[in-house]
């Protein structure tokens, strides 16, 4: 069984989820829920679906329904989910923490997208990474300056982003780094980020050496010269149909890391059929046809962190 979001969820089969014994004019989803080897079963006929959330009273089932603009980028859903971790400051910057059940020497950086490391989804996808033997911590790169909201003109993103680039980071993980070295006893350090930070993970594959593996998911550096001149192993996640990472970049990506990028292994793979966004905001429980997907590409994260660190 592969842990999902500090959760074990497993059918019969080993499926992620399965409906289950309902009349098919009934809506319903079932799912097996683990957490600690503890088994919470919960289900609900309706339309909106069932969610799980941790809080630190514990679990409760919170509904969720489908987002009438969702993010980011307009795509994905929202999950209301409260985080196994804590929050911690770490010199200058805060972070979210999450340890993993028994002792470990392994840590993940995990990236923010555009929308701050509070964003539930992120935190969500940390839970995920301590419940697989990591010590995850999701810093707040933008240091305290707002992220950004759904409910914002777009047509201002460029001039929000000014003072938010993914590659003038170099002051926070420097601080995060020696945190984790210092603080929580990391022997093996690598980073996962989504959009924004799928932008930055480009950028420490560049930078940091020390950074042992690198997962970028829908992200990546457009302008730097050295930008195929990989330091560490990276695994690059892409949507078909992402419109914010066509496809002829991610060709383009491709072709210039084989000729370039050599004594590194990467990988760039492409989803089919998915949207920017779908790794760690588009919910399993709802986008049935799409969960193959998504059950996939975190499978890939955890599998390329273990064959690396």
């Amino acid at each position: 069984m592969i842990h999902f979001g500090g959760f074990g969820l497993r059918t019969g089969n080993d499926a992620h989820a399965v409906e289950e014994g309902v009349p098919s004019s009934q809506p319903f989803t079932y799912f097996s829920l683990f957490h600690r080897g503890r088994k919470l079963n919960s289900n609900r006929k309706g339309r909106n679906i069932l969610f799980f959330r941790v809080s630190a009273r514990g679990y409760r089932l919170v509904e969720m329904a489908n987002e009438a603009k969702p993010c980011p980028c307009d795509m994905g859903y929202m999950m209301e989910y409260g985080g196994v971790g804590q929050e911690v400051q770490i010199e200058h910057i805060k972070a979210y923490l999450v340890k993993p059940p028994s002792d470990s020497d392994k840590a993940i950086i995990i990236i923010q997208d555009i929308y701050g490391w509070q964003l539930p989804n992120t935190r969500y996808m940390a839970d995920m990474l301590a419940s697989n033997g990591y010590i995850a911590v999701c810093p707040d790169f933008y240091v305290g300056k707002e992220p950004w909201s759904p409910s914002q003109d777009w047509s201002t993103f460029q001039q929000w982003l000014e003072d938010k680039k993914p590659t003038n980071i170099n002051k926070e993980v420097d601080a995060v780094l020696r945190f984790l070295k210092s603080q929580c006893g990391a022997l093996r350090i690598g980073a996962v980020g989504f959009c924004w930070g799928g932008v930055a993970t480009h950028y420490l594959a560049l930078q940091y050496p020390e950074v042992r593996a690198g997962v970028s998911v829908y992200g990546i550096i457009r302008e730097r010269e050295d930008r195929y001149e990989l330091k560490s192993p990276t695994l690059f996640i892409f949507g078909e149909k992402d419109d914010v990472i066509p496809l002829d970049q991610v060709s383009v990506l491709e072709k210039n890391l084989q000729e370039k990028c050599t004594g590194v292994d990467y990988h760039v793979k492409v989803f089919p059929g998915q949207t920017h966004g779908f790794v760690h905001r588009k919910r399993e429980d709802i986008n049935t046809t799409d969960q193959p997907c998504i059950q996939e590409a975190r499978t890939d994260i955890l599998n390329w962190l273990q064959k690396y660190m």
